[in-house]
Protein backbone atom coordinates (compact mmCIF):
# COMPACT_ATOMS: atom_id res chain seq x y z
CA UNK A 1 0.00 0.00 0.00
CA UNK A 2 1.48 3.75 -0.75
CA UNK A 3 2.43 6.38 1.68
CA UNK A 4 -0.98 7.55 1.77
CA UNK A 5 -3.23 4.24 2.00
CA UNK A 6 -5.49 3.04 4.30
CA UNK A 7 -3.03 1.30 6.77
CA UNK A 8 -0.57 4.17 6.66
CA UNK A 9 -3.74 6.62 8.12
CA UNK A 10 -4.65 3.71 10.66
CA UNK A 11 -1.18 3.60 11.78
CA UNK A 12 -0.64 7.21 12.41
CA UNK A 13 -4.36 7.77 13.47
CA UNK A 14 -3.52 4.41 16.50
CA UNK A 15 -0.22 5.52 17.15
CA UNK A 16 -1.51 9.18 17.91
CA UNK A 17 -4.35 7.74 19.89
CA UNK A 18 -2.27 5.67 22.51
CA UNK A 19 -0.28 8.90 22.72
CA UNK A 20 -3.46 10.53 23.64
CA UNK A 21 -4.22 8.32 25.92
CA UNK A 22 -0.70 7.57 27.25
CA UNK A 23 -0.38 11.93 28.20
CA UNK A 24 -4.05 11.89 29.63
CA UNK A 25 -2.84 8.41 32.70
CA UNK A 26 0.07 10.69 33.72
CA UNK A 27 -2.20 14.14 33.59
CA UNK A 28 -5.51 11.80 35.47
CA UNK A 29 -7.83 12.46 32.44
CA UNK A 30 -9.91 11.28 30.04
CA UNK A 31 -8.92 10.15 26.70
CA UNK A 32 -12.49 10.92 25.71
CA UNK A 33 -12.08 14.20 26.83
CA UNK A 34 -9.79 15.28 24.10
CA UNK A 35 -10.77 16.19 20.35
CA UNK A 36 -8.57 15.37 17.42
CA UNK A 37 -8.56 17.55 15.12
CA UNK A 38 -7.05 16.57 11.86
CA UNK A 39 -5.76 19.76 10.03
CA UNK A 40 -6.66 18.89 6.28
CA UNK A 41 -4.98 21.98 4.70
CA UNK A 42 -3.34 21.87 1.41
CA UNK A 43 -4.50 18.39 1.53
CA UNK A 44 -6.40 17.09 -1.63
CA UNK A 45 -9.57 14.73 -1.17
CA UNK A 46 -7.40 11.64 -2.01
CA UNK A 47 -5.64 12.38 1.29
CA UNK A 48 -8.47 12.63 3.34
CA UNK A 49 -10.46 9.79 2.19
CA UNK A 50 -8.15 7.51 4.22
CA UNK A 51 -9.17 8.95 8.08
CA UNK A 52 -12.31 9.46 6.50
CA UNK A 53 -12.46 5.65 5.81
CA UNK A 54 -10.99 4.56 8.88
CA UNK A 55 -13.61 6.71 11.03
CA UNK A 56 -12.43 9.82 11.81
CA UNK A 57 -14.88 12.60 11.83
CA UNK A 58 -13.22 16.11 13.06
CA UNK A 59 -11.33 17.98 10.36
CA UNK A 60 -9.56 21.31 10.34
CA UNK A 61 -8.95 23.84 7.98
CA UNK A 62 -7.08 27.33 7.44
CA UNK A 63 -9.02 28.58 4.37
CA UNK A 64 -12.28 29.11 3.85
CA UNK A 65 -11.82 28.90 -0.27
CA UNK A 66 -10.14 25.60 -0.12
CA UNK A 67 -12.66 24.25 2.27
CA UNK A 68 -15.55 24.84 0.17
CA UNK A 69 -14.11 23.45 -3.01
CA UNK A 70 -13.51 19.89 -1.19
CA UNK A 71 -15.26 19.24 1.86
CA UNK A 72 -18.91 19.66 0.31
CA UNK A 73 -18.28 16.67 -1.70
CA UNK A 74 -17.14 14.81 0.33
CA UNK A 75 -19.22 15.88 3.28
CA UNK A 76 -21.88 14.06 1.01
CA UNK A 77 -20.52 10.83 1.91
CA UNK A 78 -19.84 11.83 5.12
CA UNK A 79 -22.84 14.06 6.96
CA UNK A 80 -21.40 12.96 10.19
CA UNK A 81 -17.75 15.21 9.51
CA UNK A 82 -17.34 18.03 11.69
CA UNK A 83 -15.46 20.57 10.49
CA UNK A 84 -13.15 23.36 12.19
CA UNK A 85 -12.04 26.35 10.96
CA UNK A 86 -8.19 27.24 12.54
CA UNK A 87 -7.11 29.53 10.69
CA UNK A 88 -7.44 33.43 10.33
CA UNK A 89 -10.48 34.55 9.01
CA UNK A 90 -11.35 37.72 7.48
CA UNK A 91 -14.97 39.33 8.53
CA UNK A 92 -15.70 39.55 4.56
CA UNK A 93 -15.77 35.75 4.86
CA UNK A 94 -18.07 35.26 7.67
CA UNK A 95 -21.09 34.68 5.82
CA UNK A 96 -19.74 31.40 3.90
CA UNK A 97 -17.60 30.41 7.47
CA UNK A 98 -20.58 30.33 9.16
CA UNK A 99 -22.39 28.48 6.71
CA UNK A 100 -19.30 25.66 5.92
CA UNK A 101 -17.97 25.39 9.51
CA UNK A 102 -19.20 23.91 12.73
CA UNK A 103 -16.69 25.43 15.43
CA UNK A 104 -14.40 28.54 14.39
CA UNK A 105 -10.88 28.59 16.53
CA UNK A 106 -9.66 32.59 15.44
CA UNK A 107 -11.89 35.34 16.95
CA UNK A 108 -9.95 38.16 18.02
CA UNK A 109 -10.98 41.11 16.65
CA UNK A 110 -14.55 43.54 17.42
CA UNK A 111 -15.17 43.32 13.31
CA UNK A 112 -14.79 39.29 12.92
CA UNK A 113 -17.82 39.41 16.58
CA UNK A 114 -19.83 41.13 14.68
CA UNK A 115 -19.64 40.19 10.63
CA UNK A 116 -19.98 36.31 12.33
CA UNK A 117 -22.94 37.56 14.96
CA UNK A 118 -24.75 38.87 12.14
CA UNK A 119 -24.45 35.50 9.79
CA UNK A 120 -25.20 33.54 12.70
CA UNK A 121 -28.35 35.20 13.13
CA UNK A 122 -29.65 35.43 9.51
CA UNK A 123 -28.70 31.87 8.48
CA UNK A 124 -29.83 30.73 12.44
CA UNK A 125 -26.76 28.48 13.10
CA UNK A 126 -25.05 30.01 16.37
CA UNK A 127 -21.30 28.03 16.10
CA UNK A 128 -19.05 27.62 18.95
CA UNK A 129 -16.36 29.92 18.72
CA UNK A 130 -12.94 29.60 20.61
CA UNK A 131 -11.14 33.29 20.75
CA UNK A 132 -7.69 33.03 19.67
CA UNK A 133 -5.23 34.81 21.62
CA UNK A 134 -1.66 35.67 20.74
CA UNK A 135 -0.13 34.23 23.30
CA UNK A 136 3.65 35.01 22.39
CA UNK A 137 2.91 38.52 21.77
CA UNK A 138 4.36 38.09 17.92
CA UNK A 139 3.67 40.61 15.63
CA UNK A 140 3.32 38.10 12.98
CA UNK A 141 0.19 36.05 14.02
CA UNK A 142 -3.25 36.55 14.99
CA UNK A 143 -5.01 36.58 18.01
CA UNK A 144 -6.12 39.43 20.54
CA UNK A 145 -3.56 40.88 23.38
CA UNK A 146 -3.39 38.51 26.46
CA UNK A 147 -4.40 42.46 28.06
CA UNK A 148 -7.80 41.97 25.85
CA UNK A 149 -8.57 38.62 26.28
CA UNK A 150 -11.36 39.30 29.18
CA UNK A 151 -12.99 42.09 27.15
CA UNK A 152 -13.20 39.83 23.79
CA UNK A 153 -14.62 36.92 25.77
CA UNK A 154 -17.24 39.89 27.40
CA UNK A 155 -17.70 41.23 23.59
CA UNK A 156 -18.29 37.69 22.10
CA UNK A 157 -20.87 36.78 24.70
CA UNK A 158 -22.36 39.66 24.36
CA UNK A 159 -23.24 39.46 20.67
CA UNK A 160 -24.89 35.95 21.40
CA UNK A 161 -22.28 33.42 20.38
CA UNK A 162 -21.42 30.71 21.92
CA UNK A 163 -17.52 30.44 23.46
CA UNK A 164 -16.35 27.69 23.10
CA UNK A 165 -12.52 28.42 24.81
CA UNK A 166 -9.62 30.10 24.09
CA UNK A 167 -7.17 28.69 21.38
CA UNK A 168 -3.40 29.94 20.80
CA UNK A 169 0.05 29.23 18.63
CA UNK A 170 3.29 28.95 20.77
CA UNK A 171 5.85 30.73 19.01
CA UNK A 172 8.26 28.46 17.33
CA UNK A 173 11.32 26.86 18.35
CA UNK A 174 10.09 27.84 21.88
CA UNK A 175 9.23 25.44 24.92
CA UNK A 176 5.53 25.32 24.23
CA UNK A 177 5.04 24.51 27.71
CA UNK A 178 4.92 28.13 29.43
CA UNK A 179 2.63 29.07 27.25
CA UNK A 180 0.18 26.43 27.16
CA UNK A 181 -0.01 26.94 31.32
CA UNK A 182 -0.36 30.94 30.67
CA UNK A 183 -3.19 30.05 28.21
CA UNK A 184 -5.06 27.52 30.58
CA UNK A 185 -4.76 29.97 33.20
CA UNK A 186 -6.18 32.63 30.77
CA UNK A 187 -8.84 30.08 30.09
CA UNK A 188 -9.79 29.94 33.86
CA UNK A 189 -9.86 33.34 34.52
CA UNK A 190 -12.66 34.01 31.77
CA UNK A 191 -14.49 31.05 33.37
CA UNK A 192 -13.95 29.27 30.09
CA UNK A 193 -13.70 25.36 29.53
CA UNK A 194 -12.14 24.70 26.35
CA UNK A 195 -8.36 24.73 25.02
CA UNK A 196 -7.66 24.58 21.91
CA UNK A 197 -3.61 24.15 21.83
CA UNK A 198 -1.01 21.76 20.96
CA UNK A 199 -0.09 20.80 17.59
CA UNK A 200 2.13 17.17 15.90
CA UNK A 201 4.76 18.75 17.81
CA UNK A 202 3.69 19.48 21.20
CA UNK A 203 0.41 17.97 21.74
CA UNK A 204 1.12 15.76 24.53
CA UNK A 205 2.61 18.29 26.41
CA UNK A 206 -0.99 20.50 25.61
CA UNK A 207 -3.20 17.68 26.81
CA UNK A 208 -1.23 17.25 30.47
CA UNK A 209 -1.80 21.17 30.32
CA UNK A 210 -5.78 21.09 29.80
CA UNK A 211 -5.98 20.74 26.22
CA UNK A 212 -9.45 19.70 25.11
CA UNK A 213 -8.84 20.23 21.54
CA UNK A 214 -6.03 19.48 19.73
CA UNK A 215 -4.60 20.44 16.15
CA UNK A 216 -2.79 17.53 14.80
CA UNK A 217 -1.93 17.95 10.65
CA UNK A 218 1.49 16.43 9.92
CA UNK A 219 1.75 13.35 12.50
CA UNK A 220 -1.34 12.50 10.53
CA UNK A 221 -0.58 13.09 7.07
CA UNK A 222 2.90 13.34 6.92
CA UNK A 223 5.44 16.52 5.58
CA UNK A 224 4.07 17.90 2.97
CA UNK A 225 5.38 18.33 -0.73
CA UNK A 226 7.95 21.18 -1.21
Amino acid sequence: MTERGLPVAHAALTEISETIEKACRIADRKASDIALVAVSKTRSSEEIRPLLEGGHRLFGENRVQEAAEKWPALRAEYPEVELHMVGQLQSNKAAEAVALFDYIHSVDRPSLIKALASEMKRQDRHIPCFVQVNIGEEPQKGGCDIKAVPDVLAQVRDAGIPVAGLMAVPPDDANPVPYFALLARLARDGGVAGLSMGMSGDYPQAIKLGATHIRVGTALFGRRDP
